[in-house]
Parts: structure tokens; sequence; C-alpha cells
């Protein structure tokens, strides 16, 4: 049966999907062009013709797969209710105890990204957004004056600091940390960094 003639963005698209289902199975380090190729049925020549180097296919498919979840994001930050609702819902979603995919991905990508100044560009400018978020709600709660925070943007850092960390010890780790534990850190955390009183 003949294959169906994509686009050249459905292609692109079709390897990028390919891409971070080999990463997530295999490892970046251990990923090749080849094994992308494969899956689709479809020639070295053609990855290459699309994306040039493993390097910038494996850049591009960060990227992809990081742009599902800030949209996500955004969507969740901009709903028409409090900016501590926005807030929680935000954080309780981006928490590796909550329905956030791609933790595994993560984890490759920040460790690649330390040789790897292509990716460690694109990991840098997707952490800063997903900071950016957070700090812009926080500031339009503090001017709500729904909470107080001195410092949106070290709140940011700090509440995406602790998320991050504890997604490397549930992934990495399994059972180190209980995940209804490391949700009621998030939560205490969350409640600190706004001058709340911690949920009960």
């Amino acid at each position: 049966m003949a294959r169906v003639r994509l686009s050249v963005a459905e292609r692109r698209e079709e390897l990028l999907r390919a891409a971070i289902e080999q990463i997530e199975m295999r490892g970046v380090a251990a990923v090749r062009i080849a094994d992308v190729a494969s899956t689709l049925g479809v020639s070295n020549a053609l990855v290459l013709y699309h994306f040039s180097t493993k390097e910038k296919l494996v850049a591009a498919a960060f990227t992809y797969a990081a742009e599902d979840d800030l949209t996500h994001l955004r969507k969740l930050l901009g709903r028409r209710t409090s900016a501590l609702r926005r807030l929680r819902a935000a954080v309780r979603w981006y928490a590796p105890t909550g329905q956030a995919k791609g933790w595994r991905l993560w984890i490759e990508g920040w460790a690649v990204a330390l040789r790897e100044p292509a990716l460690r560009d694109v990991t840098k400018g997707l952490d800063q957004r997903w900071k950016a978020a957070i700090a812009e709600v926080i500031a339009e709660g503090v001017a709500a004056g729904e909470f107080r925070c001195p410092d949106p943007a070290a709140a940011a850092l700090r509440l995406t600091a602790l998320l991050d960390g504890l997604a490397v010890q549930l992934t990495s780790y399994p059972g180190a940390v209980p995940r209804s534990r490391a949700q009621e850190w998030v939560d205490e955390a969350l409640a600190r960094e706004l001058g709340l009183p911690e949920e009960k």
C-alpha cells in the first residue's frame, strides 16, 4: 500500500513525534537518525533533509514536546478566576505528581544540555518561559491584593526548582519520596511563597 503524501509541516510533525518516542525509549545519547527513520518506514535521508543533523532533530523535538505543555499552562493561567486558583491549578498540574507528561524527556534533555550548546539554548529558553508565566500570575495576584509576594520572579524560580527537583527524585528513583508527600511539599511551598496559611 502506498504511503500518503504529507505536506512539509505534517512530515516534520510526524518526524518530531517519532523522535520524542525514540528519545523517551532509548535516551538522547543512544537515539540515532536511523531509529527515527525506521519507526516511520522512511529513509535516513528524509530525516536529514528536514533536520540536517541529529542535534537539530533533538533540539526541535524538545521544543515540540514542550510547546504542548506550555500551551496547556497558558490555558490554565488564562482562566477567568482568581490568580490563586490559576496558580494552584498550574502548579499541581506541572508537579511530578500531576498530569504533566514528559519528565523523563526533560531529565534526558537537561543531562545532554550540559554538553550540547544547541539543546542548552532550547531548554534554557523553554525554562525561562515557564518561570515568566508563573511570575506573571503571581504579580497579578499581588496587584489584585489576593496575596503578598515581594519578588514574583524569585518565587517562580524557587517553585519551579522544587518541582524540577522532585521530578528527578520521583522519575529516577521510584519510591524515594511518596507522591502524596511530594504534593504536600509543593502545596506548602506555594503557600509559603504567597504568605498564605497552609491548606489543611
